[in-house]
């Protein structure tokens, strides 16, 4: 064997013996902008980019396709959708160290997925956009937001979905998260948001959607928010936010029982508005609530107090996140002895 065939060989078995870690932030979803889709588009969307929680997995070749921790199942399943759609080697093992919540309007099934297809097709040496795997596993049938926090984070409004086309939705901006606000966060561990077959019967079930309320909702986007962030105006941006909101949950009300998916979370998200916070609202179906405040300090105090106030409701749990101005963090790590 010469000099050249033995280097090959010898970064083939380095890669055989490497392990991949993937870290996917999770997302927070503001809402649609257009749910009647006269003009040929539906949905597009507003997302908040988290710097926590995240799902973080790791993937490394092996002699069968294995997968262990949270919500391995639909690991297993991205692996096989992603091996069987881009001609892979399915033969790995997965091990999923942290996962987001499900079904809590955090982004968990598209996260997962993309970290664990990303992985695999790396692992085989495929190297695909998060767009071209996350249409693969069927991700981003209404919004690309998770698609777009996995690329490269911040602040993501969506042109929604070209009426006849299976695309994920184009992203139309990107903007940061300023790095001195903050995201109360207010998760209610005992319920669990619409999904799968009931969260298509409740979107079909909702009341027409006016062009009038598409066009307001738009406006408060592209003329308040953006700019408002842009300017790093919290007021202006809660205020958007909050109205947006406001509007979106009076329209799910029928299905979801009221503005927010659990009666606890709308008692914390009251508690905040009476203590003079704007920027108020449920992510996707929730049941995760939020709030927009403009300071470290504030937000600390508020956390504070949350957890002193609603202490005795043991399914509630409150966090103090930032956005995050990155996508997944992909790192290739030295196979330790326990591989």
């Amino acid at each position: 064997m010469n000099t050249t065939t033995r280097q090959l060989q010898t970064a083939r078995d380095e890669l055989e013996r490497s392990v991949i870690r993937i870290t996917a932030p999770g997302r927070l979803h503001l809402g649609f902008l257009d749910l009647a889709g006269t003009l040929g588009r539906h949905f597009g969307s507003l997302g908040i980019t988290l710097d926590r929680p995240a799902t973080v997995v790791r993937l490394r070749r092996a002699d069968t396709l294995t997968a262990s921790g949270p919500d391995s199942d639909r690991a297993l399943v991205a692996v096989e959708k992603a091996a069987a759609r881009f001609g892979l080697d399915p033969q790995v093992e997965v091990t999923v160290e942290a996962a987001l919540p499900p079904h809590s309007g955090l982004g968990s099934g598209t996260q997962l997925g993309l970290a664990v297809a990303t992985g695999l097709c790396l692992v085989n040496g495929l190297d695909l956009s998060p767009r071209e795997i996350g249409a693969a596993l069927g991700r981003g049938a209404r919004s690309a937001i998770g698609i777009g926090a996995f690329t490269e984070g911040g602040v993501i409004l969506d042109g929604g979905k070209r009426r006849g086309s299976d695309a994920p939705p184009p992203i139309l901006s990107r903007l940061p998260f300023p790095e001195h606000w903050r995201l109360l966060l207010v998760y209610d561990h005992g319920h669990q948001g619409l999904s799968g077959p009931e969260e298509v019967k409740a979107m079909e079930g909702l009341p027409p959607f006016a062009d009038t309320l598409a066009g307001h909702m738009s406006r408060l986007a592209v003329m308040v928010a953006l700019p408002a962030l842009a300017e790093q105006d919290v007021d202006y941006f809660a205020a958007a936010v909050g109205e947006m909101q406001r509007l979106l949950g009076e329209h799910y009300a029928s299905a979801q029982g009221g503005r927010y998916t659990s009666s606890s979370v709308a008692e914390v998200m009251e508690w905040l508005e009476a203590r003079g916070l704007r920027g108020l609202g449920q992510s996707s179906w929730g049941p995760t609530g939020f709030a927009i405040v403009g300071s470290p300090e504030e937000a600390d105090q508020l956390l504070s107090e949350a957890r002193i106030r609603f202490g005795d409701r043991p399914a509630l749990a409150f966090d103090c996140a930032r956005g995050s101005n990155a996508g997944a963090r992909i790192e290739w790590l030295a196979c330790v002895e326990q591989c």
